[in-house]
């Protein structure tokens, strides 16, 4: 299934931005919203079949919906990837 490159850059910025868009429950903050409320709007228009999906993560944008709507364009692999660049930073540092 082909999907717009603008919803994968889009949930990268999302993801990415934790900091920004995220509060400290791990629930979308009203910028957060906005951003997702436009990923949500491109994938609906596009396709859907993912309206129920999508229609969850609006009543309850928690950290876990928004990953659910993510798997569905990119892997779960690579979501949880740029999250973490997002929380952590670039640099991660391991204890030996």
């Amino acid at each position: 299934m082909s999907f717009g490159k603008d919803l994968r850059f889009l949930m990268i910025k999302l993801l990415s931005g934790y900091h920004l868009y995220f509060d400290k429950n791990d629930v979308l903050n009203s910028d957060g919203r906005k951003l997702f409320e436009e990923i949500a709007r491109m994938l609906v228009y596009e396709h859907p079949e993912y309206k129920k999906i999508v229609s969850k993560a609006r009543r309850n944008p928690s950290l876990e919906n928004i990953l659910k709507v993510a798997e569905i364009f990119m892997n779960r692999s690579e979501a949880e990837k740029v999250l973490k660049a997002g929380i952590y930073g670039p640099y991660s540092f391991r204890v030996l």
